[in-house]
């Protein structure tokens, strides 16, 4: 426990005093943003606020992991270092983020609001996705425990439902499919949350800290420990480490969301979605929770399902649109509901499907105790 308050005091400090001096750089290079022209018109007075501050996030989370793992050594040289599954997340994370990168100056070197392509972003993305899907199943511990399975997991891993049920290699092969499925499903749902705000980096925030919570309870009820009550034990790789982790993305995010909030000084732009985004996934994967992500991440799936409705809608109908426009929050928009008041309000509902998601998590426990 003293790990995780040290590592988010490192984070919390780290992205309130940096971010606005990476402000300050971005506005000295004139790295701004760029906004839709087909966007609601409200949106046009942030055109130039710096973007990419999803970078600063991550830098955060990268240094405040390391610097706590080494206070810990200095403090006990017997400590456990940095964990297979906390590093494949962090990887995760910064490739996701470099794809994001990429899209964000492609769009200030070019003067537009369009980076990089469909299909350019869906294999760069695919390609960090299958090496950290591939890399998870590898990695045991001295229980034999790898970063990921095999086994499909809402709370924990479902038995019956084991994609190598043909064998090994079928078993692989199907992972990466789904692995990939759950990281392009989650940074494309908080890439599309992005559009105010605020908006998902709040969301994401009560996100890390459910996963914290987690990781927290896995620990202490994993299969062997001497504190384990009952039936329902956990068999989660590295779950302090990883909770460890989700504090210090809660807590950088807590001190960027200080600057991202209304009126926004930077946004994180597709640096910082996709790279959250695919922690998010990472987290679901490795903590064997990924069908739960479902609930957790409502307000990203909730967002996702308006413009798959939206598109639909419209080629069915020839023309017709579903929402006045969509993402589901530009709709509330254009309905004349003011910028905070979406957000806040949205911040609510996500703040409603993590309690969902934990009690869950929880019920499931009780029942098997």
């Amino acid at each position: 426990m003293i790990a995780l308050l040290i590592g988010a005091g490192l984070a919390l400090l780290m992205a309130l005093v940096g971010t606005p001096l990476f402000i300050r750089l971005l506005v000295r290079k004139g790295y701004g943003q760029f906004i839709r022209d087909d966007g609601p018109t409200s949106h046009h007075t942030k055109r130039g606020t710096p973007t990419m501050g999803g970078a600063i996030v991550v830098g955060s989370v990268l240094a405040s992991y390391g610097l706590t793992h080494l206070i810990m050594w200095l403090l006990n040289p017997r400590s456990a270092g940095p964990s297979a599954s906390a590093l494949l997340l962090l990887f995760l994370m910064v490739g996701m983020g470099l794809v994001g990168f990429l899209d964000d100056f492609i769009k200030i070197s070019r003067q537009r609001s369009l980076g990089l392509n469909a299909k350019a972003k869906l294999i760069l993305q695919a390609a960090v996705g299958i090496i950290f899907a591939v890399l998870a199943l590898y990695f045991p511990d001295s229980d034999g425990l790898t970063p990921a399975s095999t086994k499909v997991s809402l709370v924990r891993d479902i038995p019956w439902l084991d994609l190598a049920f043909g064998g090994s290699v079928l078993g692989a092969i199907l992972f990466v499919l789904w692995s990939n499925l759950i990281v392009t499903a989650a940074t494309n749902g908080v890439n599309l949350t992005d559009g105010l705000d605020g908006l998902a980096a709040g969301a994401a925030v009560m996100v890390f800290g459910a996963y914290t919570l987690m990781g927290i309870w896995q620990s202490n009820q994993a299969c062997g420990s001497p504190r384990q009550a009952g039936s329902g034990c956990y068999s989660v790789r590295d779950p302090l480490d990883l909770a460890l982790l989700a504090a210090i993305m809660s807590a950088a995010l807590v001190g960027f969301l200080w600057w991202n909030t209304s009126p926004a000084k930077i946004f994180m732009g597709d640096t910082g979605s996709l790279a959250i985004g695919g922690a998010i996934a990472g987290f679901a994967i490795l903590s064997r929770t990924e069908l739960l992500l479902a609930f957790i991440g409502g307000l990203f799936v909730l967002i996702t399902l308006s413009v798959i409705i939206q598109v639909g809608y419209f080629k069915i109908t020839k023309g017709k649109r579903f929402f006045k426009m969509a993402p589901l929050q530009h709709h509330f928009e254009l309905k004349g509901w003011a910028e905070v008041t979406v957000v806040v309000r949205f911040w609510i509902l996500a703040g409603l499907f993590v309690a969902a998601g934990l009690g869950i998590f929880y019920a499931e426990w009780v029942v098997l105790l």
